[in-house]
């Protein structure tokens, strides 16, 4: 999987769902809003939204064709809030209502693929929150000011914004690449251990909601498959490497355990665990009959590189990638996305709330108490 790193092209889901903070309704005669002000977002590929795009390499067509029509460098958001700009990408951004520090090839800890590790996307949500602060403080002061910031967060939205995780899966494949099976799986612990960290950070920044996602089934990507095709004792019987599935799932277990523990440590916190892998474990299971090609064909298998002849891409994807699960090997279709996002919204795949254990922190609950899930699903196709 050497040069995993270029392969950045977003496909993400990140769903949101908490009781007392969406809607809007009516108490005494007021109307408000208890919805999140904004989304804080630290990831790979799988939610990079344009950042590794502007700050190494450009996308390529035909990379965007189906959702966009073009390359966008980014994914596509239904949160009805504006499109989540990268964090590194300088023009033509808007903050107002967060930003997006993942970037592709990322992963928890270094080394990795790409020198964006979660690390450094925490320290650059740090940085931009205190420099946000002290622009929006200076303005504030000054009444020679006009006071419009149009593009920029208010300070106290920091603590009511709703800060997401989609991050992992780089650094087992980094371990499947240049270590062994043992070595990852006793990796996973101090991996878990980072991702923590990084929590217990933005909480100390005054972060209360924090939705996390599981990493997928990796041992069913094409590219994790082509390596084991002449070895068919590795794979199961959907075709998917067995030995790379069970560190995923043990990750998975081991990052659930530790949100829960996460939640008892801040219990002023709320946290959401999503199991993305059982929602694209079982499209792949039943690839066919959901009228997918098989789960280990890909559409487009060199759209992640950067050749170009007279200015635009040379390379084709299929005819069809509404019928495949994979888009280039490594990220899923557009449509993939779409069936792993409904079956999240709908209920079919886990969803784990840790709730508060007070309540009473939240000065206006919303009066409907089902839950409701709002869905950012981003295309790669």
């Amino acid at each position: 999987m050497e040069g995993y790193w270029k392969l950045f092209y977003a496909f993400g889901m990140l769903c949101f769902g908490f009781a007392e903070q969406w809607g809007t309704v009516e108490s005494n005669g007021d109307s408000y809003s208890c919805g999140f002000p904004a989304i804080y977002n630290f990831g790979d590929s799988n939610s990079d939204t344009g950042g590794i795009s502007a700050a190494i390499y450009e996308i390529l067509s035909p990379n965007g064709e189906t959702f966009f029509g073009h390359p966008a460098g980014r994914a596509s958001e239904d949160l009805k809030l504006p499109y989540l700009s990268a964090y590194l990408d300088s023009v033509g951004t808007n903050f107002r209502h967060g930003a997006n520090f993942a970037t592709g090839g990322s992963s928890i800890r270094p080394p990795g693929y790409s020198p964006f590790n979660l690390g450094v996307q925490i320290s650059q949500f740090i940085q931009f929150k205190a420099r946000t602060t002290a622009l929006y403080n200076q303005l504030s002061l000054d009444r020679r000011i006009p006071l419009t910031i149009s593009n920029l967060p208010r300070p106290a939205e920091f603590s009511q914004a709703l800060y997401t995780f989609d991050i992992g899966q780089n650094d087992l494949a980094h371990g499947f690449q240049y270590t062994t099976i043992k070595q990852v799986l006793a990796s996973i612990p101090d991996i878990i251990g980072h991702l923590s960290q990084a929590i217990h950070t933005l909480y100390n920044e005054g972060a209360r909601f924090f939705w996390v996602h599981n990493t997928g089934p990796i041992g069913c990507l094409p590219v994790s498959v082509s390596y084991e095709k002449m070895k068919p004792w590795n794979l199961d019987k959907n075709g998917c490497v067995k030995l790379q599935n069970e560190v995923a799932m043990e990750f998975n277990r081991q990052l659930k355990d530790k949100i829960y523990q996460l939640r008892e440590q801040h219990p002023f916190a709320r946290f959401t665990y999503v199991d993305v892998y059982s929602a694209k474990y079982t499209l792949i299971s039943d690839a066919m009959n959901l009228g997918f090609v098989e789960a280990v064909q890909f559409c487009c298998g060199n759209c992640w590189k950067n050749g170009r002849i007279n200015g635009t891409g040379y390379v084709n994807p299929c005819n069809h990638p509404s019928k495949h699960i994979s888009w280039d090997g490594i990220h899923y279709s557009e449509a993939a996305n779409r069936w792993v996002a409904d079956r999240i919204l709908n209920g079919s795949s886990p969803i784990h709330l840790f709730r508060f254990k007070a309540l009473a922190i939240i000065k206006k609950p919303c009066d409907d108490h089902k839950e409701k899930i709002a869905i950012i699903a981003s295309y790669s196709s």
